[in-house]
């Protein structure tokens, strides 16, 4: 069974910037698709970013477009999301997930294998 876990988060001001990483590991882990998630406090899960097996399709919502992007090293079994020009809004729990997300749709239902999350927080 794969198994994922988030690192990177932390505490940074408006208009900065931090990388998070995701640790796949399992049978075939370079095959799946990963989504990054966030879930702000009071709020619903909600997606983010997506990649393909091979770093293909990346894939973002409306709200990170050109701030964040994602990106995968199969050579080290991780997934990465560079986070750039921080918002407050950004701020919530982050978690990489094997998801369904290549078409747009991030409905977390469809996502498996959750890992145990990192805080990002953006404040001043």
């Amino acid at each position: 069974q794969l198994q994922l876990a988030e690192s990177g988060g932390g505490l940074v001001q408006p208009g900065g910037s931090l990388r998070l990483s995701c640790l796949t590991s399992g049978f075939n882990s370079d095959v799946y698709v990963i989504g990054w998630f966030r879930q702000a406090p009071g709020k619903e899960r909600e997606g983010v970013a997506c990649i393909g097996g091979q770093g293909t399709s990346p894939g973002y919502v409306d709200s990170v477009k050109g701030r964040f992007a994602i990106s995968r090293d199969n050579a080290k079994s991780t997934v990465f999301l560079q986070m750039n020009n921080l918002k407050p809004e950004d701020t919530g729990v982050y978690y990489c997930a094997v998801a369904a997300c290549l078409t747009g749709d991030f409905r977390v239902s469809f996502a498996t294998s959750w890992g145990q999350g990192t805080q990002v927080t953006v404040s001043s």
